[in-house]
């Protein structure tokens, strides 16, 4: 079970990714659309950070 949350974390990273190339896209059409996809990564970002503390946390109460 361990694993798949490990991987996990690594699928918003990915959206992180997505949502920047898509920002750049959107950047000469629609400004408000590239901050809200801007936005969107960095939370993408905030979410792989958190979750890893929190996997780590947790394997080590299992230890």
């Amino acid at each position: 079970m361990s694993k798949f949350f490990k991987y996990f974390e690594y699928a918003y990273l990915i959206f992180a990714t997505v949502f920047v190339i898509s920002g750049c896209i959107e950047w000469g059409d629609n400004t408000n659309q590239a901050y809200l996809l801007f936005g969107m990564a960095a939370v993408a970002v905030f979410m792989f950070f958190f979750k890893r503390r929190f996997r780590r946390r947790f394997e080590e109460r299992n230890k």
